[in-house]
């Protein structure tokens, strides 16, 4: 999986655990506030932190904020701010902005300026964000809790002809199959005979941080 430049504007929750999820994935992550106290808070967590204020223009060219491959809007208390920084962000060549919202209303001036996807923080955790930015292999997720999900997962070209018993996944990757897709097929908890083929596709339950090695291995 390549790594990334990611740019994460607004450290309240949701973009810090968008921040810290993504560097802990192993991307690169610059991390910006206004708040020095947070950005002191968060400097160990990421790979650069700077206090600065994000709606300025100049201050995020010094940056070289165009040579970001996604930057993430985490500001949502300030309506203009959070409007503001993801203009100025699609404005200055950042290939892909997500953007917080807080009401609906909100939510359509971000699109109107060229927001290329809107999270409400109510419905998606900044955690399940940081995931999905990153995941080629993982097609979907169900959240359970704010650690364990449920995934479906294009199983690794290295596990093609090998059954689950084999591939012992519970014990190598920390995560349990509870169904394998095949075609227009689904086969609920296979058994440890069960061989993998190519095109399956598997849902397995686990840890987030579990899932997203299958990730990396798939991807």
């Amino acid at each position: 999986m390549d790594k990334k430049q990611y740019v994460v504007i607004g450290l309240g929750r949701f973009g810090t655990a968008v921040a810290k999820t993504l560097y802990e994935l192993n991307n690169d992550v610059l991390a910006i506030d206004s708040n020095e106290k947070i950005i002191q808070e968060i400097s160990e967590y990421v790979t650069h932190a700077i206090s600065t204020n994000a709606t300025d223009e100049d201050s995020l060219k010094s940056l070289g904020i165009s040579n970001f491959d996604v930057a993430v809007i985490g500001i949502g208390v300030n309506m203009e701010d959070s409007i503001m920084a993801t203009l100025l962000a699609k404005e200055l060549g950042v290939k892909y902005v997500i953007a917080k919202a807080n009401t609906n209303v909100h939510a359509k001036i971000l699109y109107k300026i060229g927001a290329d996807k809107v999270v409400f923080p109510e419905r998606d955790t900044g955690i399940r964000v940081a995931q999905d930015m990153v995941s080629s292999s993982i097609l979907d997720y169900i959240d359970l809790s704010s650690e364990y999900g449920i995934a479906e997962i294009i199983p690794s070209e290295q596990w093609n002809d090998k059954t689950l018993e084999q591939l012992n996944l519970r014990a190598s990757y920390g995560i349990n199959i509870v169904a394998i897709k095949r075609s227009d097929d689904i086969n609920i908890a296979p058994t440890p005979d069960y061989k993998i083929l190519k095109g399956d596709i598997i849902v397995a339950i686990g840890k987030y941080k579990h899932l997203n090695k299958l990730d990396v291995i798939g991807g």
